[in-house]
């Protein structure tokens, strides 16, 4: 007897035919701290682009939380401007009058007892008038000293138990603590309430277009992956660059430093999906093995003093406009001593790695923004030409643009025109705007649908979250004993002088993206 056509069982439908866009099921996404930037430039706009292209299903609801008197009348107001501000999808009316009527807005304070009743009685209604099924997903845009208050209530009231046929979800954006003790900490405090399963760390890198391309080119293809390997490869740099200060941030900044933003987090996480073995399959299990399995072989440089290097941006002009030094920053004490560009080599003991270093940058207020991974190649051990021939000649180089035009440049030697046999580099270039008619989703998008169907696999669990920091801490820590400032590098350039000397001890130097 053909079973009956539900949610749950459709017999017209392959699960593994990837045509199909994946569609989230009915649920009720609530934002905590739903008046931050955060929320208003990436998270609101992707929902509304998600519904935009269909992907939300129409029993769907949006619940904003925070300490404003505001009525939901008032917070649809605020998701509409945000909307048409910064959404990527043209704005429909059609589309904004279904999703706002699932708009809900709940006032009240993080700990207050009556506020997360009224939570838990406004996402009743929207279960009963939408239809969400009891399927919740609390995204915690709160500091993250506000975790345990948060998930504690939500066990106390009922909201984060996991009931048959339904699901309860928590979303925890980074910083994932400020070291490895916190880190461990931050972990026992959520998962007593939600299962591993249930809780995604956001590292919004992650659901970038070419970070996911990179699995795609290294192994969908055969040209690649035979030289991905210390046979072949000299070194990796793994740059994300600001050109912009720390702006209304002060506050956050200060206490962390752009190597626990960014390198703990971002850049690691890059480094694993590069250095990576192939997995069994692109499953989130087999994934996370292999990205586990560098993180553990990796490890910072023995000589700290020669490989690594901090830095704080100072004052003067950036693009034709005067900008403050860090410290004339609004809210930072003229004590700090907290960086904003860091730089360290990594080392990977393993088979495939090692003997090639892995060089890590991030900072503001440099020369542009941009976010790539460059493997630079080793020389030819021969070349039959002379020294004039090749004088232009540098290295061969693989690039992967993750930002802002993402694709993909490969850089080799090639003959100039001409009666001479003189080498020049040049360029062989793939981008994503040119060669694809389907435009790229914001890495918000992919990732607020992948927390919407339980799909894993782009979500750093905490087991890699503590091998980063085990990485990272070494590092800190021997910045700690120095008892010195970070080095002043001008705005618009692309750090401080120690950063230059960092590799060329090794015999290397920056790439200029």
């Amino acid at each position: 007897m053909t079973p009956p056509l539900t949610e749950r069982v459709n017999p017209l439908r392959d699960p593994r035919d990837r045509r199909l866009p994946r569609i989230a099921g009915p649920c009720v996404l609530v934002i905590f701290g739903v008046t931050g930037d955060l929320s208003t430039k990436k998270l609101m706009p992707a929902v509304y682009d998600l519904a935009n292209r269909g992907l939300l299903p129409p029993g769907f609801a949006l619940v904003g939380f925070a300490r404003r008197d505001w009525e939901h009348e008032d917070f649809a107001k605020i998701v509409h401007d945000a909307v048409k501000q910064h959404a990527r999808t043209p704005f429909r009316e059609e589309v904004w009058r279904q999703l706002s009527e699932g708009i809900r807005f709940v006032s009240g304070q993080i700990g207050d007892g009556d506020s997360i009743r009224r939570l838990r009685d406004t996402i009743a209604e929207l279960d009963e008038a939408r239809g969400t099924g009891g399927n919740h997903a609390f995204y915690l845009s709160i500091p993250p000293g506000l975790f345990q208050t948060v998930v504690d209530q939500l066990r106390e009231y009922g909201l984060a138990e996991q009931r048959y046929g339904q699901w309860s979800r928590v979303v925890i954006e980074k910083p994932f603590g400020h070291d490895l003790t916190s880190a461990r900490e931050l972990n026992r405090v959520v998962s007593s309430v939600f299962p591993s399963s249930s809780v995604f760390r956001i590292d919004h890198y992650l659901g970038k277009e070419t970070v996911q391309n990179m699995m795609a080119l290294r192994f969908a293809n055969q040209l690649f992956e035979p030289v991905w390997n210390n046979n072949y490869v000299d070194h990796v740099q793994i740059t994300m660059a600001e050109d912009i200060g720390i702006g209304g941030r002060a506050g956050y900044f200060d206490g962390i430093g752009i190597a626990r933003d960014v390198i703990q987090n971002h850049l690691l996480q890059l480094l694993a999906l590069t250095a990576m073995e192939e997995p069994t399959s692109f499953e989130a299990a087999q994934l996370r093995a292999e990205k586990q399995k560098v993180l553990a072989a990796a490890r910072p440089a023995e000589r700290m003093d020669l490989h690594t290097a901090r830095g704080r941006y100072a004052g003067g002009w950036q693009g034709g406009v005067k900008v403050a030094s860090y410290l004339e920053e609004k809210g930072i004490p003229r004590t700090s001593t907290t960086e904003t560009f860091a730089a360290i080599r990594v080392d990977i003991d393993n088979r495939r790695w090692a003997g090639v270093p892995f060089y890590l940058r991030t900072g503001k207020r440099l020369a542009r923004r941009v976010t790539e991974i460059a493997l630079g190649f080793k020389r030819a051990p021969h070349l039959p030409f002379s020294s004039t021939d090749t004088a232009e000649l540098g290295y061969n180089a693989l690039v992967l643009r993750i930002q802002p035009d993402e694709g993909v440049t490969l850089r080799f030697g090639a003959k100039v025109p001409g009666t001479q046999m003189e080498i020049r580099e040049v360029n062989m270039d793939f981008a994503y705007g040119g060669s694809f008619t389907e435009s790229s989703p914001e890495a918000y998008e992919r990732l607020i649908l992948d927390v919407l169907l339980g799909d894993p696999p782009l979500f750093p669990q905490h087991e890699e979250v503590e091998l980063s920091w085990q990485i990272l801490d070494p590092v800190l820590d021997y910045w700690a004993s120095l008892d010195e400032a970070p080095e002043s590098y001008e705005p618009g350039g692309w750090g401080p002088a120690c950063a230059n000397e960092m590799l060329a001890r090794d015999g290397h130097v920056w790439r200029r993206p």
